[in-house]
C-alpha cells in the first residue's frame, strides 16, 4: 500500500466571516440572546425569514432549527450554535455551493450539531467538516496546516454531531470530514469526487462514532481513519468503484498515533479501480483495504470484491507497524490477491490473524500469512503487481450522482442527540449482499 503523503505545509487559518444581518428573525418563539439582547428564534426559514443560510444561523437559538427550501446557496456556511439542526427540505434540490472557489460548504464548530437532508458540491477543500480544533470564529483546518499535532488540551474534541442524508460531491480533498471530534453519527449520505478521501475521521480517542449505511464512489479513497482509535465502527456502508476503498493508518502528522480498535463489519468494499476519479496521491489503485500503521482492528463478514491489486494490504507507516489486525469471516473473490504484506522489513506486520471458512484457499503475499495468527512475517515484496493507475480526473470534472433519498419534509426541532452512541454488535454482523446500497446514485 502506498504510504500516506504529506498535507500543504504552510500554516494558514481560515477566516469565516459571520454575517452581521441580523434583522427579519423567525417568527417562531423569538428567545433573547444572553450576550447581545438580539431575538433569537427556535425556527428560521431560509429564504422566507433569512436569505442566506448564514443569515439564519445568525438568527437562530441554541437548540433550534434552520430550515432551507429548496435552491442553490453560493455561501461557505459556519455553524456555531450548539445543538442546531441545518435541514434541507429535499436532500436533492438544496445545494451549497462553493462555486470551486471556497474553501468549504459547511463548517460545523459547536456541540450538538445536526447536519442533514442537503447537498455540499464544488468546495476547494471540504464538503462538511465537523471539528473541535478552532478559535472562536478562526478555525484551523488540518488540510492548510499541514497537519500539525494540535494541543487536545487547547482544542479539546467537539462533542455530539451528526450528519444525515447528506450528499457531498465534487470537493477538493473530502467529502464528509470528521477531525477531533467524539459521540457522533455519519449515516445514509453519499460522498463521491473527493481527491483525498469520501469520508473521513481522524485525531480522536474514545472517539464515540458510527459511519453506517453510506456510499463512497469515484473517491481517491472511499473512507480513510488516520488516528482515530477506540469506539469507532464502520459499519453497512458501499465503499466502491473508488481507486482505494477504505484506510486505517497512523500518522505523525496527526495526535494519538497510533491508530488502534476499529470495527469494521458488514460492509461492501468492491471494484475499487474506478478511472473517472481524482488520482490517490501516492498512486493507490485497484485496493480494496490498506492498514498502514493500523493496530488491534476488527474487520469481520465484510464482502470484499473484485479489487485488481488486492483485497488487503498491510503497510507499516514511518516506523509504525501493522499489528494485531483480525480478518474473520469476510467474504473475498475476485480480487488480486486477497492479503498482502508490503510493509517495512524494519516494522513488520505482526500478529494478524484470518478466520472463518475457506482462508486455507485465499490468494497471499507471502504465503501462510496470517493463516496462523502471524507473529511476524517479512514483506513479500514493496509492491503488489496490479493495474497501472490511470490519470486522474480534476475534482470539479468527476460524475455526479442522480437523485438521491431524501428525507420526509419536517419542520419540527429534534430532541438533542445523546451524550453517547449505540454500536452494533461485532457478533450479529452478516456478510452484505453484494448489491447492498448499489442501486443509488443511478439517475
Amino acid at each position: 500500500m502506498p504510504k500516506r503523503r504529506r498535507r500543504p505545509g504552510a500554516a494558514l487559518a481560515i477566516l469565516i466571516a459571520l454575517c452581521t444581518f441580523l434583522s427579519g428573525c423567525g417568527k417562531d418563539d423569538p428567545q433573547n440572546d444572553p450576550q447581545t439582547g438580539v431575538k433569537k428564534a427556535e425556527v428560521v426559514r431560509v429564504p422566507a425569514d433569512a436569505a442566506t443560510i448564514s443569515a439564519a444561523v445568525d438568527q437562530v437559538a441554541e437548540g433550534g432549527l434552520v430550515l432551507v427550501a429548496p435552491g442553490t446557496y453560493r455561501e461557505q456556511v459556519l455553524l456555531d450554535v450548539p445543538d442546531v439542526t441545518l435541514r434541507g427540505e429535499d436532500r436533492n434540490g438544496v445545494v451549497i455551493t462553493g462555486e470551486g472557489t471556497r474553501t468549504a460548504g459547511v463548517i460545523a464548530i459547536a456541540d450538538g450539531v445536526r447536519i442533514e437532508n442537503l447537498s455540499v458540491t464544488d468546495s476547494l477543500l471540504y464538503g462538511v467538516l465537523v471539528t473541535g480544533t478552532h478559535d472562536g470564529d478562526t478555525v484551523l483546518t488540518p488540510a492548510q496546516t499541514g497537519y500539525d499535532q494540535f494541543d487536545p488540551e487547547r482544542f479539546p474534541p467537539l462533542q455530539r454531531f451528526r450528519v444525515d442524508h447528506v450528499t457531498a460531491t465534487n470537493n477538493g480533498l473530502y467529502g464528509i470530514y470528521a477531525f477531533n471530534t467524539q459521540h457522533g453519527v455519519i449515516t445514509d449520505s453519499w460522498a463521491s469526487g473527493s481527491a483525498d478521501s469520501g469520508y473521513y475521521v481522524g485525531q480522536c480517542r474514545d472517539c464515540d462514532i458510527v459511519v453506517s449505511g453510506n456510499v463512497a464512489s469515484r473517491n481517491a479513497v472511499g473512507f480513510e481513519n488516520a488516528n482515530a482509535s477506540d469506539s469507532l465502527t464502520i459499519v453497512g456502508n458501499r465503499f466502491s468503484d473508488n481507486r482505494v476503498g477504505l484506510t486505517l493508518t497512523s500518522n505523525y502528522q496527526e495526535a494519538f498515533v497510533p491508530q488502534r480498535a476499529n470495527v469494521v463489519i458488514g460492509n461492501v468494499i468492491s471494484d475499487n479501480a474506478e478511472p473517472r476519479s481524482p488520482a490517490q496521491a501516492d498512486g493507490g489503485f485497484g485496493i480494496g483495504v490498506g492498514i498502514a500503521g493500523g493496530q488491534d482492528n476488527l474487520l469481520r463478514r465484510n464482502r470484499i470484491t473484485g479489487n485488481p491489486t488486492a483485497a488487503v494490504v498491510l503497510n507499516s507507516s514511518e516506523d509504525v507497524p501493522s499489528l494485531r489486525n483480525r480478518l474473520d469471516r469476510n467474504s473475498y473473490a475476485g480480487n488480486g490477491v486477497d492479503l498482502a504484506n508490503v510493509s517495512r522489513a524494519a516494522y513488520p506486520a505482526r500478529g494478524t490473524c484470518l478466520s472463518g471458512a475457506g482462508v486455507d484457499v485465499l490468494t497471499l503475499l507471502p504465503q501462510g500469512l496470517g493463516l496462523r495468527c502471524t507473529t511476524g512475517a517479512d514483506p513479500a515484496t514493496d509492491r503488489v503487481p496490479g493495474p497501472a493507475a490511470p490519470e486522474g480526473l480534476a475534482f470539479l470534472d468527476v460524475p455526479k450522482p442522480g437523485t438521491l433519498p431524501s428525507l420526509p419534509l419536517d419542520a419540527t426541532i429534534p430532541a438533542p442527540l445523546p451524550a453517547t452512541i449505540r454500536h452494533p454488535d461485532p457478533k450479529r454482523a452478516t456478510v452484505p449482499p453484494a448489491d447492498l446500497l448499489a442501486d443509488l446514485g443511478r439517475g
